[in-house]
């Protein structure tokens, strides 16, 4: 059976599917490009041919490149010789480009016949057919996300999108952060032709061919005006000025696809389309070549996608079917859990200390619901469908029958081993038992368990239905069969799981407090804190450290540091006095700023304007005479990060590079275009990077000393995402 292949109809009109016969979705590979281009060819000399009809026998169109698939752009020759593997990347990108433009200059109508998704190189072919029809579904994508996995469109997307839509805000939004349209929305943009209903998608089609419909692209045609004026005219400079600012403001140049995109658009649009295709094809290339780009494919879709299909699944067990759970405690965190459950099919027992914050923690789901509804994202039969399968109570009896149970109670040792215990008392010997901390090992909560083996953690992000990712977390005793039935139930709710083995704040918490912790470091060092926050937005961190340390609380980070010197001094370990410490003491103890939850901490939240940062801070902390340089606060934010991490790989709380850097980027927002800790490591180099770090612990501290791993494998010039260290299976 071949990926492609056609069929004449008796009007002349030949219908080409796309059918990978290996694959879920229909992508460009090299596989099924040679395909395409054999059939593509082979039609347009056929004389019995009038017009070609694109179409897919799957529920998707195309859903792009198969980024999985090194060979397919060169990621492969990268590191082998960079001026063979720009020629190859030109070379292939070019091909590509030509195909498409022999199908719009063939003479001969091409159709796009969209029944689903076209996404990436997937809606590029449909940019290159004369005429596209697509059917009425508003949950159809159609789109240009390369952006957010740190690529360019490489098939002529940056020309033919502005070509047809002109350069508005919307359009620069669809290329420059992958936001995707809807149909219809797309044909309010220009960029398709006509939505119908599904039955007659390929009948209109092929109506198109049959009525004598134009085989020419617009910008081909004599007389041919660009939509909305070109960059040298009066709207134009006004719209390439504030773009150029805009893109500046909102990356700090960490990102070179988007760069590139508005370069490529901003030069391409000026020329005929042929040199604006080669325009994209240098643009294309030389972001492949760039180390970041390489990074976010390889962290945001290949390590994602693998991991969120089960990867650090154990595979000996067969697949656990969670229908019922238990959630104890029904605050912020469980509310947001039992939500995404429910949204999931699940049934959910929403269980706290009185009635009334139980059925609050229910009202949770209803207010996300009734939001979705006021934006018609939802129907009110959907919304009580979804609010049926949640039971506020204060009954553990209503647990009976439970495939799991979710602990969300308060950070108190004492208070999860009593609601650990009344919830064991009702569920099944085999039943799982997750615990939703941040940071109080699970091994220690496990030793008021009557099923240690059974005992895992299941550490979801806030807010739980807006955050991608659950860390695991395995007990010294859970078990291997336990893992699995965890990962089946957070694959079931449609999030990212990584593993991480039992360590005081596993992975997450533990590195996500050094990027905070830094930012208060400095403080003490008098480093203006206005320089502080905005060096740590510079990074390509979503917040400053400052201000997500109010975010998070400092009251609740004040707890969490309390209970861990408690807990290290009861083991006989010597607690460090850190930075940290004694300003979370001051702020939290003598001042009562507990951050964004009682309206001040490190900023103030007056009612009815913009946050500031506390004038205050400048007393508590008295700025230096002198003021570093921004690179260096960058540096320290990104290293402190990255040093931690391997750490945890070390100590084996990381046994895996992918659960460490998409953890990083999906847990706490670590700045994308690294692709994680791990992949800003093997991006500096591993030798650079260590000799870095050592300088930086002889200016600020031992904190910066690389750990022996990093020594090790510096000796052996070795890196994460090659040589010596390699992804590893649960």
């Amino acid at each position: 059976m071949a990926d492609v292949s056609y069929e004449i109809d008796s009007n002349g009109i030949a219908v080409v599917t796309w059918d990978l016969e290996d694959r879920s979705m229909n992508v460009l590979n090299l596989r099924s490009i040679a395909e395409y281009k054999e059939i593509i060819e082979k039609c347009i000399k056929d004389d019995n041919v009038k017009g070609i009809v694109l179409r897919s026998a799957k529920d998707a169109f195309i859903a792009g490149a198969d980024l999985t698939s090194s060979d397919v752009f060169g990621f492969d020759k990268v590191n082998e010789d960079r001026v063979k593997a720009a020629e190859k990347i030109y070379n292939g990108n070019m091909e590509m480009q030509m195909l498409f433009r022999n199908m719009e200059t063939s003479g001969k109508p091409f159709v796009a016949a969209i029944n689903g998704h076209a996404l990436g190189g997937g809606f590029e072919i449909c940019l290159s057919c004369h005429y596209r029809v697509a059917i009425d579904n508003d949950k159809i994508q159609i789109g240009q996300p390369e952006a957010k996995v740190g690529l360019i469109p490489g098939a002529g997307g940056t020309q033919r999108v502005p070509r047809l839509a002109g350069v508005t805000q919307e359009m620069m939004g669809f290329l420059l952060a992958g936001t995707p349209l809807t149909p219809k929305k797309a044909l309010a943009a220009g960029l398709i032709n006509e939505v119908v209903d599904e039955k007659d998608l390929i009948d209109a089609a092929k109506k198109y061919i049959i009525d004598g419909g134009k085989a020419v692209q617009p910008w081909d045609e004599k007389g041919y005006k660009f939509p909305g004026g070109l960059p040298y005219t009066p709207k134009g400079m006004m719209l390439w000025a504030a773009a150029s600012s805009s893109l500046r403001k909102n990356s700090y140049n960490n990102y070179p696809a988007q760069t590139a995109i508005l370069s490529a658009v901003y030069e391409g649009v000026q020329v005929p389309i042929d040199a604006g295709l080669r325009i994209e094809a240098r643009y294309f290339t030389k972001v492949v070549m760039d180390p970041r780009a390489q990074n976010m494919v390889r962290s945001l879709f290949v390590n994602m996608q693998a991991l969120s299909k089960g990867a650090r699944r154990p595979k000996e067990f067969d697949k656990y079917d969670v229908k019922k759970i238990g959630i104890l405690g029904a605050g912020l965190m469980g509310a947001g859990i039992a939500y995404v459950t429910a949204k999931a099919g699940i049934e959910v027992v929403l269980i706290d200390v009185d009635q009334g914050a139980a059925d609050k923690g229910k009202e949770y789901s209803e207010n996300i619901l009734n939001k979705l509804l006021s934006k018609k994202k939802t129907t009110e039969e959907k919304k009580e469908k979804l609010l049926s399968l949640i039971t506020p109570t204060t009954d553990y009896a209503h647990l009976k029958g439970a495939d799991l149970i979710v602990e969300a109670v308060f950070e108190n040792r004492d208070i999860k081993a009593d609601v650990t215990a009344k919830a064991e008392s009702q569920i099944a010997d085999d039943a799982v038992f997750g615990s939703n901390t941040s940071t109080l090992p699970i091994s220690g909560l496990a030793e008021k368990s009557q099923r240690p083996a059974n005992f895992i953690g299941i550490h979801y992000f806030s807010p739980v239905e807006r955050m991608p990712l659950v860390e695991v977390i395995m007990g010294k005793e859970t078990s291997q069969e336990t893992l699995a039935k965890t990962m089946d139930y957070v694959q079931k709710i449609k999030k990212t799981p990584i593993v991480v083995n039992d360590s005081r704040g596993f992975y997450t918490s533990r590195v996500f407090g050094t990027y905070t912790g830094e930012g208060v470091a400095m403080l003490t060092e008098g480093i203006n804190p206005a320089l502080i926050e905005n060096a740590g937005k510079m990074t390509g961190m979503p917040m400053a450290p400052l201000a997500l340390s109010d975010a998070v609380a400092l009251d609740l980070a004040w707890k969490v540091t309390t209970q861990t010197q408690k807990d290290m001094e009861a083991e006989g370990k010597e607690y460090p006095i850190t930075p940290m410490h004694k300003i979370l003491e001051e702020m939290v103890e003598k001042q009562g700023r507990y951050g964004k939850k009682n309206n001040k901490g490190f900023y103030e939240y007056p009612e009815n304007g913009k946050k500031f940062l506390w004038p205050e801070l400048s007393n508590l902390c008295k700025q230096a005479d002198e003021q570093p340089d921004a690179e260096e606060l960058k540096k320290r934010f990104l290293y402190i990060q990255a040093l931690e991490t391997a750490k945890c790989y070390e100590e084996g709380v990381l046994t895996d590079v992918r659960d460490a850097d998409v953890g990083a980027i999906l847990g706490w927002g670590m700045a994308p275009w690294t692709g994680g800790p791990l992949s800003f490591i093997d991006m500096i180099g591993i030798k650079e990077f260590v000799a870095e770090a050592d300088k930086l612990a002889q200016k600020y501290g031992e904190r910066f000393t690389p750990c022996k791993l990093l020594r090790d494998m510096a000796a052996k010039n070795e890196n994460f995402h090659g040589s010596g260290k390699s992804s590893q299976a649960a």
